[in-house]
């Protein structure tokens, strides 16, 4: 019984990834950074400790994107009519998304930076 129910909760999991990857315009564009960052990673043979690094920020802002999308959503379903609080929430939201990003660039800087200025 207990396989089964952790099957259905994958599924469940698998469905909301679905969900996002089709729906969310900005998640789709921060997978395909997050392909092209991975890309990079292997032309420069990052190390463990570089692709630790690595993988750690871009997957903090695929899920900062995620729970950007989740808090639209349930304001948008509890609050369907404009208020300032719930775009002051929502504002919020995207804010926490614009952060890691800004820092999962510099992060990809500090990494990849040394490594491009070796090429010139």
């Amino acid at each position: 019984m207990k396989d089964k129910r952790q099957k259905i909760g994958f599924a469940f999991a698998w469905n909301g990834l679905k969900e996002v990857i089709s729906k969310e315009y900005n998640f789709r564009i921060h997978l395909i950074a997050a392909f092209l960052v991975i890309i990079a990673g292997m032309i420069f043979r990052l190390s463990a400790v570089e692709w630790a690094i690595i993988l750690i920020v871009v997957g903090f802002v695929l899920v900062m994107e995620m729970v950007n999308s989740i808090v639209e959503r349930i304001i948008d379903y509890v609050k369907p009519e404009y208020h300032i609080q719930a775009k002051l929430i929502k504002d919020i939201a995207a804010a926490c998304v614009l952060v890691s990003a800004i820092f999962a660039i510099i992060i990809g800087i500090l990494i990849f930076g040394p490594k491009i200025l070796l090429l010139f």
